[in-house]
């Protein structure tokens, strides 16, 4: 760098370069001049030749001078130029640099409100999670206690009779059947339906063998399943002889017997896998139902129920409708009589109108004084005249 008059100059710009070469090629100029001076006392042509060649000299002396000057004053307006141009991208790049700035806050903003969004929305499924897996748990320990209950056989006989329970109380009315209803052998009945005759009382056993059932399900190779359906069939046939055997009573209870299934999964294995045990059962009279169809059955025995207390009460209905027979026999009979006091009343108004216009007729002609123009021509012989006759 070169600094000149306060300017400053790089060395690798062409026209500094060529301004320095000018400037040098001056020097020599001037050293060969005085070297040539040194050397001109040999002859006055040399001299005047000098002379010449030093007004040239003198001339491109000056045009390199006005050159410089043009540099000077090119390069002045090149830094001014370059200084214009690094002030504008100066304010260019503050300007993008603050919108940038002001991007990235409102990126960060929106940013920061759907993260906080975000963190809510997640909290909120959290929660949900949470009271799911919670539900799941309880859920878990009611399974577990189900499963609890279906082991052991008492407490499976219990779950039974519930469930039986319940769907005979919304089937038929309090009065028409009786849970544990003890019999004359002593047995005890889960349910006694008290139908009418010829039917009579029905047992509704709610008692069912699971194990078998579970062991049937459980099993994986071909020899338990095989020993899982022996089992399960004896067992069925043993559940459906001892029904047989302590519900059905001659002369107590009805031809026949309800086995209370409460799984209908049981039911749909029994149904689909073992029809000669249905088969068997039907030949007992023990007919096997699920929740479903017991429902069904207790809602056709509800109707026979309806039907019986309708027949009972049918006297008491035939004599209700004597009285209602008689009842409308004497409003009619009351009714005649009144249609009779209201015509006799309507004569009697019509005669009362009748003498009220006869009335009003005779009191107007009783307004008129001339008697005489108001009279019949049979009474003007009887009126006595105001004034005396004229002689």
């Amino acid at each position: 760098m070169i600094e000149i008059g306060g300017q400053s100059f790089a060395l690798s710009d062409p026209m500094v370069v060529g301004a320095l070469v000018a400037g040098l090629l001056v020097v020599l100029l001037f050293v060969l001049l005085i070297t040539a001076v040194r050397r001109a006392g040999a002859s006055a042509q040399v001299a005047e030749d000098l002379a010449r060649q030093m007004g040239g000299v003198n001339a491109r002396v000056h045009a390199l001078a006005d050159g410089q000057q043009q540099l000077f004053g090119g390069l002045s307006a090149v830094s001014d130029a370059q200084a214009a141009a690094q002030a504008r991208t100066l304010t260019l790049m503050e300007q993008r640099l603050a919108n940038v700035t002001e991007a990235m806050t409102q990126s960060l903003g929106s940013s920061s409100r759907s993260t906080a969004q975000s963190l809510g929305e997640l909290q909120q499924r959290l929660s949900v999670i949470d009271k799911a897996q919670s539900n799941i748990t309880k859920l878990s320990g009611d399974v577990l206690s189900l499963q609890d209950i279906l082991s052991n056989k008492q407490t499976r006989g219990a779950f039974g009779e519930i469930q039986l329970n319940d769907i005979v109380g919304k089937a038929l009315p309090s009065d028409s059947y009786t849970l544990q209803a003890t019999l004359s052998n002593g047995r005890r009945a889960d349910c006694l339906i008290h139908l009418p005759s010829p039917t009579g009382p029905i047992v509704v056993d709610s008692k069912f063998p699971l194990e078998p059932y579970e062991a049937l399900r459980n099993a994986v190779t071909e020899q338990e399943a095989k020993a899982a359906v022996r089992d399960f069939r004896a067992a069925l046939r043993a559940h459906i002889r001892a029904i047989s055997e302590k519900y059905i009573l001659e002369g107590e209870t009805a031809d026949g017997a309800l086995m209370f299934l409460p799984s209908e999964a049981i039911y749909a294995e029994l149904h689909g896998n073992f029809p000669d045990i249905v088969r068997e059962g039907f030949a007992a009279r023990v007919w096997i139902v699920s929740p479903t169809t017991c429902m069904a059955t207790l809602n056709t025995m509800r109707a026979i129920l309806k039907d019986a207390r309708m027949r009972e009460q049918a006297g008491a209905i035939r004599k209700a409708l004597h009285q209602l027979h008689r009842d409308v026999d004497l409003i009619a009979e009351r009714a005649g009589k009144l249609e009779t006091h209201l015509r006799q009343a309507n004569d009697d108004v019509s005669g009362i109108l009748t003498a009220s216009e006869r009335a009003g007729k005779r009191a107007h002609r009783l307004d008129n004084f001339d008697f005489e123009e108001m009279a019949p021509d049979e009474d003007r012989g009887r009126i006595v005249p105001l004034s005396a006759p004229q002689g």
